[in-house]
C-alpha cells in the first residue's frame, strides 16, 4: 500500500518536532547561568561510553567464531576504528573507514 505525499509530509513533520525538542529541552530546563544538577553531570560523562559499549556488543552478537570467515571481518575492521580512533581523534572518521573497510571485506575478501 503506498504512502501519500501528505502522509509522508506529516510523518516528516512530526519527525522534525521531534528532533527539534529534542534538542531545545535541555537548553529551556537548564538555561545558562542555573546550575546544573550532579545527576545529569554525571550521565553526561558515563552514558556515552556506556552506549557505545551496548552497540558494539549489539554489532558483535550475531559473530560465530566458529563459522567460516571466524569473525575476522569484524576483528578487522574493528582493529582499523580502535587504531583510527586513537590516532586521529576523529569520530566521523573511524566510523566511516571502519564500515566501509567491512562492507569490502564481507563482499570482496571474506566471500
Amino acid at each position: 500500500m503506498p504512502i501519500s505525499a501528505g502522509r509522508s509530509l506529516l510523518i516528516i513533520i512530526v519527525v522534525s518536532m521531534v528532533t527539534f525538542a529534542t534538542r531545545v529541552i535541555p537548553f529551556l530546563l537548564f538555561p545558562k547561568g542555573k546550575e546544573i544538577p550532579p545527576l545529569v553531570k554525571y550521565l553526561g560523562t558515563a552514558l556515552p561510553p556506556a552506549v557505545i559499549g551496548m552497540l558494539v556488543i549489539y554489532c558483535l552478537k550475531s559473530v560465530n567464531l566458529f563459522a567460516y570467515p571466524h569473525g575476522a571481518p569484524e576483528l578487522i575492521a574493528g582493529f582499523a576504528v580502535v587504531v583510527l580512533h586513537i590516532w586521529k581523534r576523529n569520530n566521523l572518521l573511524s566510523i566511516g573507514v571502519g564500515t566501509v573497510l567491512y562492507m569490502f571485506l564481507i563482499q570482496n575478501v571474506f566471500v
